[in-house]
């Protein structure tokens, strides 16, 4: 490459594990490049049907006239409960953001509980009342559940399922189809928390100061953001596979690049050091509590403001744009002056986390 060769990016590539596995790994449930697979090449096909094209964090569905958002999701957190949180915490806030993403108020849950054989009942009744607790202040009835019990040593106490159903406000359309270069680019708040706190319970590590999760319901959050105007271009919550995975998705699908600047993207130090100790990329971190949004510049000053004024987004950062070169790639512009590939995580650096 001579000197004055501008910098092309494009063919940057990391060598990644082979990834032709005959049986399920922990990788596939880990929300990057295995799960992504998975879901191609596995679920897509044998469902088909138009309402998965998008594949988003919600279906966006219409049913006799009204815009719907439809989720589901299963949780197999370990330990059940955590600094800032629990299993029950996560089965309402999971969902309820995930219909959030698509701008929808969340109105109802179903919650299916699948208990192991030998659990104790008080265990089980503690996650119960701390998911209706969470049910109440996210403004969403539980609706409906089920129960079911495996035998002992086929389960790891208590998984929980829960489906949740909103209404989409008219004239709101969030998906990543939207993005244009131009679009800013704004999380909401600090990253990486819930992955550092569940790993410091797990493993009995200490960084120096105590980690609570970020768990916590966006739909506030996102009707402030909308209160502002209903044209953001898309919305996600980066839990699995942490802020990386979310914007490696929207960059495939809207055909756009991203650039971040790494310095802006808001990291705490408890958070800094304990992957610093660890080998671990803040980017690829999960969330619980956090959104990025894709805002059209002139709207973008307002929204932030807007996000500021709200308890869940007092944090909220620009971090970047999107851009017409790379397009599908993620890079980050470092403090040295160097740029690094944000790529799409082969799997979860921490596994069970959610």
């Amino acid at each position: 490459m001579s000197e004055t060769a501008p910098l092309d990016i494009t063919g940057w590539t990391c060598p990644a594990p082979l990834r032709d596995h005959p049986r399920v790994v922990m990788g596939h449930g880990g929300g990057g490049a295995l799960s992504a697979e998975l879901v191609r090449h596995v679920f897509a096909p044998a469902y088909g049907g138009p309402a998965l094209a998008d594949l988003g964090d919600s279906a966006r569905l219409t049913l006799g006239g009204a815009r719907l958002a439809f989720s589901t999701d299963s949780y197999v957190v370990r330990p059940l409960f955590f600094p800032g949180g629990s299993i029950g915490d996560l089965a309402v806030n999971g969902t309820v953001n995930d219909l959030a993403m698509s701008g929808a108020t969340a109105a109802y849950l179903s919650c299916g509980f699948i208990l192991e054989e030998g659990v104790e009942v008080a265990t089980v009744a503690r996650v119960a009342e701390a998911l209706g607790a969470a049910a109440r202040a996210a403004g969403v009835e539980v609706a409906t559940g089920d129960t079911k019990v495996v035998e002992a040593g086929h389960g790891d106490g208590v998984y929980v399922n829960t489906a949740g159903i909103g209404l989409i406000p008219a004239g709101v359309d969030l998906r990543p189809q939207r993005v244009v270069p131009g679009d800013v680019v704004i999380v909401s708040g600090e990253i990486g928390l819930h992955g550092v706190a569940i790993m410091s319970v797990r493993e009995g590590l200490e960084f120096g100061v105590d980690v609570a999760s970020d768990c916590a319901a966006l739909g506030g959050l996102v009707e402030a953001m909308l209160a502002v105007t209903p044209d953001l271009h898309v919305l996600r919550d980066p839990t699995r596979g942490g802020l990386a995975a979310s914007l490696n998705e929207i960059a495939a699908a809207s055909g756009t690049g991203v650039v971040l600047r790494e310095g802006a993207v808001p990291v705490p130090p408890a958070v800094a050091n304990a992957c610093a100790v660890l080998g671990l990329d803040p980017f690829y971190v999960a969330n619980e509590g956090k959104l990025v949004a894709f805002v059209p510049r002139e709207h973008a000053d307002a929204v932030l403001d807007a996000m500021h004024a709200h308890p869940l987004g007092r944090r909220a950062a620009v971090i970047g744009e999107a851009v017409a070169d790379h397009p599908g790639l993620v890079v980050a512009r470092t403090g040295l002056g160097g740029t690094r590939v944000i790529d799409l995580p082969l799997g979860e650096q921490l596994p069970r986390i959610c």
